[in-house]
């Protein structure tokens, strides 16, 4: 059975997946999560020991070949980790050497947004687009690129990173800037601007029910917000309605640069589409090109929640695919 492995490394929890192919599918058979160890080199072996012990258990599997997603910034062409803000220690990590040395066969190593990417594509809602963008949307605000069936990664592996674009002068900081696409759309910048309308509406002696789902306005998170949202909340229905303006205004500047087919969305959006689609369409059809806006479809991701389970694993298969 020809199986491919893929390895999650993140700053807290590392996973380490087998998915058994079957022409142009995966299925994930098995998988282990551990706490990431503090050094690279103990989580490194830990990773190749779990490996070890789903190829052991799991001994009718063929091995093919290793995938690696991680946060940027990395080297995929030297296999280097280089300092991500969420594995601050890990300098200029060789992760593909100890994986291709241990198991003899291929290994690759892309970003987490670029891993995404390549899942939606291969086996989600980017399946059969030629060009497709894919964005996190969850703690930060990353894309992946798929132009030209192929994934785009840019000179030194930094394309995609739509979170550093300035929307606004003045705004929530996100990615070091102050007005940026991740200061608005993403949890930690959702979270920034509900704390700011929140605090105002205090001030004003307004009732919202944000502060009865969190008292302490330091708190506050996305999921906060959105719990209120539901419940009919006029601050929470405000805030989501402002995010998806600055939402529309990010991507149209996106469809109009790269001219995608689809645009595939992550996290956030995945779980509040209802509230932020109508006014990021309402800005697409003021900003954007008439003629690029009425060839992209929109979408939530369509791996849903396991889009992380898979990404790794495509990574894996895209490095042996035909």
């Amino acid at each position: 059975m020809q199986c491919i492995a893929g390895i999650d490394i993140g700053g807290t929890k590392c996973a380490v997946s087998l998915g058994k192919v079957s022409e142009n599918t995966v299925e994930i058979i098995d998988k282990i999560k551990i706490k990431t160890p503090t050094s690279p080199e103990d989580a490194i072996h830990a990773m190749v020991d779990r490996l070890k012990e789903l190829i052991t258990k799991h001994s009718e599997c063929k091995l093919e070949s290793i995938g690696i997603s991680c946060g940027s910034p990395l080297d995929s062409k030297k296999g280097l980790i280089l300092s991500p803000p969420n594995l601050s220690n890990w300098d200029s990590v060789d992760i593909l050497t100890p994986f291709r040395q241990e198991f003899h066969v291929p290994a690759a190593v892309q970003n987490d947004a670029n891993a995404c990417a390549l899942a939606e594509w291969l086996w989600g809602a980017g399946k059969g687009c030629e060009n497709m963008i894919f964005l996190t949307f969850g703690t930060g605000m990353g894309a992946g690129l798929i132009l030209n069936n192929k994934l785009y990664v840019g000179t030194n592996d930094m394309a995609g990173e739509v979170g550093h674009i300035r929307l606004e002068k003045e705004g929530p900081v996100g990615y070091h800037k102050a007005g940026s696409f991740e200061g608005f759309c993403s949890g930690g910048g959702i979270a920034k601007v509900s704390r700011a309308a929140v605090e105002e509406y205090k001030t004003r002696e307004k009732h919202t029910k944000i502060l009865e789902i969190q008292p302490d306005i330091d708190k506050i998170t996305t999921a906060d917000v959105g719990k209120a949202a539901e419940e009919g909340d006029d601050l929470a229905l405000q805030i989501f309605r402002k995010v998806g303006k600055q939402l529309g205004k990010g991507l149209s500047i996106l469809i109009d640069t790269l001219n995608p087919q689809r645009i595939v969305i992550g996290s956030i959006f995945l779980r509040q589409e209802k509230l932020l689609r109508e006014p990021m369409e309402a800005v697409i059809a003021q900003e954007a090109l008439s003629y690029n806006r009425e060839v992209c479809e929109i979408v939530a991701a369509g791996l849903g929640e396991q889009i992380g389970d898979y990404a790794a694993l495509s990574v894996a298969f895209n490095s042996i695919r035909r």
